[in-house]
């Protein structure tokens, strides 16, 4: 019982094949990748402008290096984008809707902002009934 060899360390014989993907470079026949080139430049970035992949994108080696060389230059230059944001529908979590952003939720009634605070308001309720007597004078 003889056991058949594996090529190369710990990777199967067979794997799974796929047809390689031809470079946009290759295509187009661009000798060089210029960063002043967005409309290329952003075939190999991703909707949240990250670097595609290699294995993406098609590109071998040499051509990954220039295209990212060439990305990383054209976002100093403010000509890409570092990150884009792309809008989704909310998942729940944290409900930032409150008003008064407390724990408390439903138990504190809401602030009235025009108003003044309730010191001053009962101060200003205690003039108008001037002709009623006090605690303070009946003693």
């Amino acid at each position: 019982m003889a056991k058949k060899a594996q090529r190369g360390r710990g990777k199967p014989e067979n794997p799974r094949k796929y047809k390689k993907k031809t470079s946009p470079l290759i295509i187009e026949d661009v000798e060089y990748v210029d960063y002043k080139d967005v409309d290329l430049l952003s075939r190999f970035m991703s909707d949240r402008a990250k670097i595609r992949n290699m294995r993406v994108s098609g590109n071998d080696r040499q051509q990954q290096l220039e295209v990212a060389k060439a990305i990383k230059i054209a976002r100093e230059m403010a000509l890409l984008p570092y990150a884009n944001r792309v809008a989704s529908a909310p998942r729940g979590g944290r409900r930032d809707d409150r008003r008064d952003g407390g724990r408390d939720g439903d138990r504190r009634p809401p602030r009235d902002e025009g108003s003044d605070s309730q010191v001053e308001g009962n101060e200003a309720e205690g003039d108008d009934n001037d002709d009623a007597p006090t605690q303070e004078g009946e003693d």
